[in-house]
């Protein structure tokens, strides 16, 4: 009776916590979708593509002529002048004076040679920013897979919380029927304790499940910036129906990581020719434009020049070197750094494919179990009203047919949880679901 009003209690407080929850039924395809445009991930992902952008068309306006306009003016305070301008003669002439000067200047030059570095910087610059949008794109990745994972685990506790809801209420019936067998004298109240710690598991399961159920749709309803007091239930027949159209979908990797690896070495390769300008000397065009005003004595208009302009860092003969080789060994580690990623994303590849597999295998198995645990039950609960068997035999044989559908609830979850896992390790989860990256 007080486990009754125990249940009761709990039942409606769950009810009324439940009252202001607004259910919201989201495809696998609608969740990524939406984390891959609110996520902070992506945000920050998408905020490094677009640094990287900008610093490689800061590099880019240096290729453009510069110039430079200054001017100055001048208060002077009891300057002494000789100059040759002076009035001739013989006669000394009263001295100069002078109060202020007048200067305007405009500069232009125009790099026509830097041992390439500039053309070098420029590739770089372009390579990084690249491999940014590529790793981006591998973020999205990595959030698409996180929400599958999510998607999995809440699917199995959904499951598990109907399962045990289920069996609960067969678990009460039992304790019920047996209670009023005891009090018939009918039964032996040991076996009624049996039943009624059976009923307690079965609902301490029941709790956890519920617990695991709430953390991991808060955790999901965070990630996709939903309200907080969002239930998400899960569309699993469109899920079922993406896998369907997916199963031909060629697996040859091609992961958005490897590529921006890739572009990382060929930026460090064009970094070495830039570290090797050092080498040559610099070559411009130069021009300017100057005009002043001494107070009294003198002023110049029109005063233009164009010329070459040479400047060389006798220095960098012996120091560059060290710069050529710091230059290298980078590009030596990107490389090395691509290889291991390659032979890395091998054997993802191959191990997604082989637990893609047995999942499968596990899934057959699973459900031919669940059609003889289900046998098994009816059969000893045939014996059992009989008395052919004991108490303990058909507890055990409950709590083994439950056992087998929790393992096939798992085991449907796990394989589109392999599946999806298998596109990621291909570097084809975003696509298989026909998703834009941009």
């Amino acid at each position: 009776m007080k486990n009754n009003k125990l249940i009761l209690l709990v039942s409606l407080f769950v009810f009324f916590s439940g009252w202001g929850q607004e259910k919201r039924t989201l495809s696998l395809k609608n969740a990524i979708a939406i984390a891959m445009d609110k996520s902070d991930q992506t945000t920050l992902a998408n905020l490094k593509a677009t640094t990287s952008k900008l610093e490689m068309e800061t590099v880019k306006n240096n290729q453009y002529p510069s110039l430079k306009l200054s001017g100055q003016y001048l208060q002077l305070t009891n300057a002494k002048i000789d100059s040759n301008l002076q009035s001739g003669g013989g006669s000394q002439s009263a001295p100069l004076k002078v109060s202020s000067l007048l200067i305007g200047q405009a500069n232009a030059s125009m790099p026509l040679f830097n041992g390439f570095k500039l053309k070098n910087s420029i590739d770089a610059s372009e390579n990084l920013y690249k491999a940014e949008t590529f790793n981006a794109s591998h973020t999205k990745e990595q959030i698409g897979i996180y929400v599958v994972e999510l998607f999995a685990k809440l699917y199995q506790s959904q499951e598990m919380l109907q399962l045990f809801q289920e069996n609960l209420k067969s678990a009460q019936q039992r304790t019920k029927d047996f209670s009023a067998m005891v009090d018939n004298g009918l039964m032996a109240r040991n076996d009624l304790l049996k039943a009624q710690l059976q009923e307690s598991n079965i609902q301490l399961s029941l709790d956890t499940a519920q617990k695991n159920f709430n953390v991991i749709n808060y955790q999901l309803v965070t990630l996709l910036k939903l309200p907080e007091n969002t239930i998400v239930d899960i569309d699993i027949e469109t899920i079922k129906n993406d896998m369907a159209k997916n199963k031909n979908m060629s697996l040859e990797a091609k992961r958005n990581d490897l590529e921006a690896l890739l572009l990382q070495q060929k930026a460090s390769e064009s970094g070495i020719k830039i570290a090797q300008s050092g080498y040559y000397p610099s070559l411009a065009l130069v021009g300017g434009y100057i005009a002043f005003d001494l107070k009294d004595i003198m002023t110049v208009t029109n005063a233009m020049n164009v010329g070459v302009g040479v400047s060389y860092d006798l220095s960098s003969i012996f120091k560059n070197g060290k710069e050529v080789k710091l230059a290298k060994v980078k590009a030596e580690q990107a490389k090395t750094g691509v290889t291991m990623l390659n032979d890395k994303i091998k054997e993802e590849v191959q191990q997604a494919q082989e637990n893609y597999s047995l999942s499968q295998k596990q899934n057959t198995v699973y459900t031919q179990a669940v059609e003889q645990a289900t046998e098994n039950y009816r059969i000893v609960k045939d014996k059992y009203d009989n008395s052919l068997s004991t108490t303990n035999d058909l507890l055990e044989a409950d709590i083994q047919q439950l056992q087998t559908k929790i393992n096939l609830a798992l085991s449907q979850a796990d394989i589109a949880l392999k599946y999806y896992q298998l596109q990621f390790a291909s570097g084809k989860l975003i696509s298989s679901f026909q998703l834009s990256q941009k």
